[in-house]
């Protein structure tokens, strides 16, 4: 595998060399002042169309980023025995932060906690809750760039992603806050003198996990539906990104929701989520992570005869028919490709191009894909940061070595960049083996596997030969087609000419190995909430 290192450029705007690290601390709110254009110098595009920008200095997080801490009953609390984990940024490697890991004491509190506030909020009539998501809502949106750069700092994804990230999630919450006031029961007709009236109450006290990719969005998914439906939660958010969670919660405690409700636990995953999950006071669990670690879960679960959401991730397959618009389509799939680095689970991977376009296709992807333009996420004009940790650059070198050692070329990446942090070149595989462990297993990077196919049953059943199930997209001008492909293809989620995401009137989820239950859409509650029977002989 090649270890390149490309030249390292910071732009200068005629104001001398600036650096986007150091640009962030004064301003929270408004235009960044890093955002200014650089008056269409492109001389530094000259060597080579993928550019990293390196930041001289570390961030001065003093301007956005939280003090690091486990919440329990209301109040931010070291852990009891003082152990710390440090926090890294993924665009320098250098320590921002000691995150608290909570003791198996620490982690009873927060049960105790949630399973006393449970009967005050279970009781708290809905609009009432719809007040508390609505007002956090509103105050994620007055604080989206504090929170926006604390998922950049953490994550390493461009700011103008992580702007977006946090808007969806206001989104979110307002959605929970609305339909918290439609969780309605019903009355069946009985016998005569005899009313049916099916209630549907919270289940109780929820436990949650959440990753590192999805930083606010994901830990806040979870969070509002929860609380929406009258449930309270102990939350253990990824280590490697505490912050974004820690204003999501910010944003729920400042809007009025009561101590206790929300409690936000870090540390060992293993030892915490075995202790929430054989705990008798958590009722319910929601997990978003990878697959081994679901299964784990969820037979955990399954022993304690407790129900569980899952979201395992996916393989996205993409079905490119020759009726296309095919230099469209390849410029949104690179673009859509490389989004947070390839780290979301409904990114597309497996790109299945109808053999008449395939030439025309690569060339078009490759080249859109060259030009990305790389480095820290503060930078205005980064298009893709760097990986999150060193485990997944490492991962990434490893399925793209094993790929290529058994017949598949390097259409453009397969590179390191840069001098420090998690860099990665955008990278295009073509010939590739359908056996590889890159077609099999969930890449989570930025790799991109470019294949033909001849007939649409081909590539359905290309898009298929793979244990996910998450998501699905595919491209053609044909009504034939996609009623074919949004049929047939085993996903969750299947987009036709465009790259639909997890909106919050929709729900998302999968099916095989991506996982069960969903989030989002009418079915958000489905997994917090009970169905009681309360029959009534009229006397």
């Amino acid at each position: 595998m090649v270890h390149a290192t490309r030249k390292i450029v910071v732009i200068d705007d005629g104001a001398g060399p600036r650096d986007p690290h150091n640009a962030c601390n004064p301003p929270v709110r408004g235009a960044m002042p890093w955002s200014r254009p650089i008056n269409g110098d492109i001389r530094f595009m000259a060597e080579t169309l993928t550019q990293v920008f390196e930041p001289a200095s570390p961030i001065d997080t003093s301007g956005f980023y939280p003090e690091l801490g486990l919440l329990i009953q209301g109040q931010w609390i070291a852990s009891s025995d003082g152990a710390t984990r440090d926090v890294v940024d993924p665009a320098t490697a250098r320590v921002i932060g000691r995150l608290p890991e909570a003791t198996e004491q620490d982690v009873q509190r927060a049960l105790d906690a949630a399973q006393a506030a449970l009967a005050g909020w279970r009781r708290t009539p809905p609009a009432m809750r719809a007040g508390v998501l609505t007002r956090a809502a509103a105050l994620m949106r007055e604080r989206i760039e504090v929170i926006a750069q604390t998922i950049t700092l953490e994550l390493g994804k461009p700011l103008s992603e992580s702007r977006v990230e946090v808007e969806r999630l206001a989104g979110v919450y307002e959605w929970h806050a609305a339909e918290a006031q439609r969780i309605y029961g019903r009355l069946v007709p009985g016998a005569e003198g005899v009313n049916n009236l099916v209630l549907r109450e919270p289940i109780g006290v929820v436990a949650a996990f959440t990753p590192w990719n999805g930083p606010a969005a994901s830990p806040g998914r979870k969070i509002t539906a929860a609380l929406a439906a009258g449930c309270t939660v102990v939350i253990k958010p990824a280590e490697e990104t505490p912050g974004s969670a820690i204003w999501i919660a910010r944003c729920l405690m400042d809007a009025g929701l009561p101590a206790g409700a929300l409690n936000m636990v870090f540390g060992n995953p293993g030892n915490i989520s075995s202790q929430l999950i054989r705990s008798p006071i958590v009722r319910a669990i929601s997990f978003t992570g990878s697959v081994p670690v679901g299964r784990q879960l969820a037979a955990l679960a399954g022993q304690y005869l407790k129900p569980a959401v899952l979201e395992l991730g996916g393989h996205s397959p993409v079905v490119v028919c020759e009726d296309t618009d095919v230099v469209a389509a390849a410029q949104a799939c690179a673009r859509r490709k490389f989004l947070n680095a390839g780290q979301i689970c409904m990114s597309p991977t497996r790109f299945y191009v109808q053999k008449g376009v395939y030439e025309r296709f690569t060339e078009a992807f490759v080249e859109t894909s060259r030009a990305i333009r790389i480095g820290s996420g503060f930078h205005a004009q980064s298009q893709m940061g760097p990986l999150a940790n060193e485990r997944r650059r490492e991962a990434t070198e490893r399925l793209i070595e094993q790929a290529c050692g058994v017949g598949a070329s390097v259409a453009t990446g397969a590179e390191r960049l840069g001098t420090q942090g998690f860099y990665y070149a955008p990278t295009v595989l073509t010939d590739v083996n359908a056996q590889v462990e890159a077609m099999q297993t969930e890449p989570f990077g930025p790799i991109a596997l470019l294949l033909p196919f001849e007939t649409l049953d081909e590539a359905i059943a290309r898009a298929n030969d793979t244990a996910f199930g998450l998501s699905a997209f595919a491209f053609t001008q044909s009504s034939a087609a996609a009623d074919r492909l949004v049929r047939e293809i085993e996903c969750g989620i299947v987009s036709v000419n465009h790259f639909m995401g997890a909106g919050d009137s929709t729900p998302f989820g999968g099916m095989k190995d991506s996982g069960y239950g969903r989030e989002g859409g009418a079915e958000c509650f489905d997994g917090y909430l009970v169905s009681k029977l309360a029959s009534h002989k009229v006397r």
